[in-house]
């Protein structure tokens, strides 16, 4: 399978959370299926509707954004340097994870102290970054309209993507964008079917290196435990 971008993300095993979380996104990631969606009443649209935009990604949290491969780059070169990174480091435990509303989508976001988890995203961004091809003029033009304040734009010249470094903030999406009515609506009754399954504590003891399909689809390539 040819894969047009990479990314590394935060994925989670093979358990009650992603088994939900791929039926609630419609994807499964890490096996290339399509699950059907769960039956949850009181929701104001269908599943479908609600998780048409993070679907594609599958149930993840972004660590190093998605990136084209610079020219001379391989991908076996890649995977031996994310194989690298997460053989050198060690994994990051939070207290838990929480059902969010993040402006205008819903996420599951940490709970407690991110700053060593923030600092391994950093580490894993610079990293990875001699292996990422330039943004085109019209991939920053696109992401300037969102509105990017100064620091957010200098990040974005740097390393290709907005929100890094001291702009990283954890999540792992469970939403499009939502009204504010909506997405309350959403989440009180997303809640009693995910809260159960919320790991507590939550540690990320491994990485996972994804590629996207030509269909924009993201899929698990390799994933490897954090031991250094």
């Amino acid at each position: 399978m040819h894969f047009s971008r990479y990314a590394v993300y935060v994925t989670l095993p093979k358990g009650p959370l992603s088994e939900f979380g791929a039926q609630w996104l419609g994807w499964n990631a890490a096996t290339g299926e399509r699950p059907d969606a769960p039956m949850i009443h009181g929701l104001p649209m269908p599943v479908h509707d609600i998780t048409a935009t993070p679907r594609k990604y599958g149930l993840h949290g972004t660590i190093k954004p998605p990136f084209r491969l610079a020219e001379g780059q391989s991908f076996d070169a890649l995977h031996d340097e994310f194989a690298a990174f997460c053989a050198a480091h060690s994994p990051v435990t939070l207290e838990g994870l929480a059902l969010t509303r993040l402006g205008s989508f819903l996420a599951l976001t940490p709970v407690g102290d991110t700053n060593d988890l923030a600092t391994l995203a950093a580490r894993a961004v610079e990293t990875l970054d001699p292996y990422r091809a330039p943004l085109t003029e019209t991939e920053m033009d696109k992401r300037r309209k969102s509105g990017l304040s100064e620091r957010q734009d200098a990040l974005l010249t740097q390393w290709g993507y907005p929100y890094v470094m001291d702009q990283f903030r954890f999540h792992i999406t469970l939403s499009g964008r939502l009204n504010k009515t909506d997405a309350e609506q959403v989440r009180a009754a997303l809640l009693p079917h995910i809260d159960q399954r919320l790991p507590r504590p939550f540690t990320v003891d491994a990485l996972t290196l994804c590629g996207e399909d030509q269909t924009g689809y993201f899929h698990e390539l390799h994933r490897y435990a954090l031991c250094g």
